[in-house]
C-alpha cells in the first residue's frame, strides 16, 4: 500500500510530495521553474539529510514559519 504525504503545495505547479512504498520513500518535487524532480530514498535519515540540504534555514530568514512547517511535514513522514 502506498501512503502519500503532502509536504507543501503552493499551486498546481509548485508542490512537494513524499510517497511511502514499503521501505522506499519517493519524493517528487514539482516547480514551475525546473519541472518535476524525483528522488528515491531507502531510509528516513537519508531523506531528512536531503531535506536539510535542500531547505537550508539560512534561505528562510524572512519566513521562518514556512521553514518550520516544511521540516515538520518531513518529520511526520
Amino acid at each position: 500500500m502506498i501512503k502519500q504525504h503532502l509536504i507543501y503545495k503552493r499551486d498546481k505547479w509548485n508542490m512537494l510530495t513524499v510517497e511511502e512504498n514499503g521501505k522506499t520513500l519517493i519524493l517528487r518535487e514539482i516547480s514551475d521553474q525546473w519541472g518535476e524532480e524525483c528522488h528515491t530514498f531507502l531510509s528516513r535519515p537519508a531523506m531528512m539529510h536531503w531535506a536539510e540540504n535542500r531547505f537550508r534555514k539560512e534561505d528562510f530568514t524572512d519566513n521562518e514559519e514556512e521553514y518550520n512547517a516544511i521540516m515538520a511535514a518531513f518529520k511526520e513522514v
